[in-house]
């Protein structure tokens, strides 16, 4: 009995002063908590999206954050909202403008808020799903294995036979890459310029009649019963879908193929290697104005028509010109390569047995061209740098009241001082529970070696 109130004294001391530093520890927390209520959003198609939530707060945050992730993005798109005036409770509101076709219909997202103070995050809303749609038509739908097909013009038999082109389409796309789509996809069709252009975000009046989108899994289209039989609607349904599938085959957390093998294989699957697209091939050979596949890594060309013909001419050339000579089966294995996240020219030697640049004299020589000529962007000229710019040793360019012409090195920076209360933060959460936390782990120390030494007392007696 001696012996274990001996022991419970010194232990009870600390228990004791660790308790009484506990309550400034949660005023800490307490000061910057920030609690969201509800968040809402409403939608209006073309023109905004309407977001809204309560925010109860005991200090001003900081900085206020709308956040919206979107699908297949790396991470969500950051908005500031301006804070509250005070403390208390306030209402939050942003309006997204969609007025420039910003965002395709169909779109599902999240959207979070966030209160920031002192850097820290003191509060945080519920995630909300946001499901933007076109609702400026009427839809009807129909719906086969894979594909469920939107319209609002037109009778079901032609909606029923653009869902069989793409259900085939998907299909012979996948098979050919050896890949299984299993996410269903959207296709929405419509029958007039303007409403297509708002979809897709284009100008009205170009030629573009269709439009995948991989990270909605959704396929827009320009087509009516009048067009549903010409030639460019019945490739387009094929191209884009082929889009679909060529993504899924490739993806990886890395890099994306280039343009021109993306775009050269739908065009090759739906369309082919024709004549218009052969002649406007062998007419740039002769002219000099044929476009490097090195040239058609990124965006084709979009505000010259001509140009951007040929870059999908130029594409499927060099499609053709590869089963031609190494097989299907090399092209399969090619886009399989990619999907591991390889270069160009680790990809294309895994699957040819040559980098690209080889395979692009090869295609150059089969079409009997010389090498296209290389236009900027041009390395800048050599200079001296701005004031301020120069690291040790350089050289930056004069400030002012400098003489003209001469030079000025710029000193290495000496070493900042140390702040006066040895480096220590006086504002912030982080500020107020560092002290905390260390008198804490100090009254945890003290009860080691107080327990330590009772024992080692009771053990002799």
């Amino acid at each position: 009995m001696i012996r274990a109130s001996r022991l419970g004294r010194p232990l009870l001391a600390a228990i004791v002063a660790a308790a009484l530093l506990l309550p400034s520890l949660a005023a800490v927390t307490r000061a910057a908590d920030a609690t969201f209520g509800t968040p809402t959003a409403k939608a209006t198609y073309g023109r905004s999206i309407d977001f809204a939530v309560p925010l109860t707060t005991s200090v001003r945050p900081d900085r206020v954050e709308l956040r919206l992730l979107f699908p297949g993005a790396s991470g969500p798109e950051i908005i500031d909202v301006p804070s509250p005036a005070g403390t208390g409770s306030s209402d939050l509101a942003y309006s997204l403008d969609l007025t420039g076709g910003n965002l395709a219909p169909n779109t599902k997202f999240t959207a979070t808020w966030a209160a920031v103070s002192a850097g820290t995050v003191i509060g945080l809303s519920a995630p909300l799903t946001v499901d933007y749609q076109d609702t400026s038509e009427s839809w009807q739908t129909v719906t086969g294995d894979l594909v469920t097909v939107h319209w609002y013009q037109g009778s079901k038999a032609f909606a029923q036979q653009e869902l069989r082109i793409a259900e085939k389409a998907i299909a012979d796309t996948s098979a050919l890459l050896g890949v299984t789509e299993t996410q269903p996809v959207d296709f929405f069709i419509y029958a007039d310029d303007a409403a297509f252009a708002l979809a897709t975000g284009s100008t009205p009046g170009e030629t573009t009649i269709g439009q995948a989108r991989a990270d909605i899994r959704t396929l827009f289209g320009l087509i009516t019963e009048a067009t549903m039989n010409s030639q460019d609607v019945r490739s387009v349904v094929p191209h884009e879908l082929a889009h679909l599938v060529f993504n899924t085959a490739v993806h990886n957390p890395y890099r994306f193929p280039p343009t021109w093998l993306n775009e050269g294989l739908a065009t090759y699957l739906s369309a082919g290697y024709t004549t218009t697209f052969r002649n406007l091939v062998e007419q740039a050979v002769r002219s000099g104005d044929l476009l490097p596949l090195t040239g058609l890594s990124g965006q084709f060309p979009m505000f010259d028509s001509a140009k951007r013909y040929l870059a999908y001419g130029t594409s499927v050339s060099a499609i053709d010109f590869l089963v031609r000579t190494f097989g299907q089966d090399k092209l399969v294995l090619l886009v399989q390569a990619y999907a591991d996240g390889l270069t160009d020219d680790e990809a294309f030697t895994r699957a040819l047995g040559m980098n690209l640049g080889a395979f692009q004299d090869a295609w150059l020589a089969d079409l009997g061209a010389g090498m296209p000529t290389k236009y900027g962007p041009n390395p800048a000229p050599a200079g001296p740098l701005p004031p301020g710019w120069a690291g040790p040793g350089q050289t930056a360019a004069p400030g002012p009241g400098s003489t003209p012409g001469s030079a000025v090195t710029t000193p290495t920076a000496a070493p900042t001082a140390a702040p006066a209360d040895g480096g220590q933060s006086t504002g912030g959460i982080g500020a107020g529970i560092g002290p905390v936390l260390a008198s804490i782990l100090g009254v945890v120390a003290l009860v080691i070696i107080v327990l330590a030494v009772a024992r080692r007392r009771a053990g002799r007696a």
